[in-house]
Parts: structure tokens; C-alpha cells; sequence
């Protein structure tokens, strides 16, 4: 009984920081992604449909301890660029 209690606060604790990484990184997440919609609204063919799902499909290509905006990524990283414009429908 004792070791299935162990056992039990073992994941729970597990889980519980899990999730504040989570909740950490989504905030910092829609950041950079908030900037990137912002650098790319005068673009043409910039929707706000297309331009979230574009900023958001390169913030999920990048690396969690990437230091550069999505702006300034996306310019060193063209077949992530061509492949998030393809899936965002921004040809």
C-alpha cells in the first residue's frame, strides 16, 4: 500500500511540473507568435487566418530555446518558411 501511495505522489509531482512548463512555454509561445503576426500583417495576402496559422506552424518548428523572433528565424530557415507558408495557404 505504501509504495502504490509512493508511487502515486511520484506522478503527480511529475505531472504538476509538466504542466507548469507547459503553461510557461504557451505563454511565451503566444508571444512570439503575437509578434510575428504583428511584423507580417502589411504582407500581401496576410488574412489573420493565414498569418496565425503561418506564425504559429514556425513558432512550432522552432527549437523551445530559440532566442530570435519568428521575424528573424524565418529569414536563416527558408525550407520551414516554404513548408509553413504551404500548410498556412500563403502562396
Amino acid at each position: 500500500m505504501r509504495f502504490s501511495f509512493a508511487l502515486f505522489v511520484a506522478v503527480s509531482a511529475l505531472s504538476l511540473s509538466g504542466a507548469v512548463t507547459a503553461a510557461y512555454a504557451n505563454a511565451d509561445d503566444d508571444a512570439w507568435i503575437a509578434k510575428c503576426i504583428s511584423d507580417n500583417k502589411n504582407e500581401e495576402g496576410a488574412t489573420p487566418a493565414i498569418t496565425k496559422a503561418y506564425c504559429t506552424c514556425m513558432d512550432n518548428k522552432m527549437s523551445s530555446d530559440e532566442t530570435k523572433s519568428i521575424s528573424t528565424w524565418e529569414k536563416s530557415h527558408p525550407t520551414e518558411r516554404k513548408a509553413c507558408e504551404k500548410e498556412a495557404g500563403w502562396n
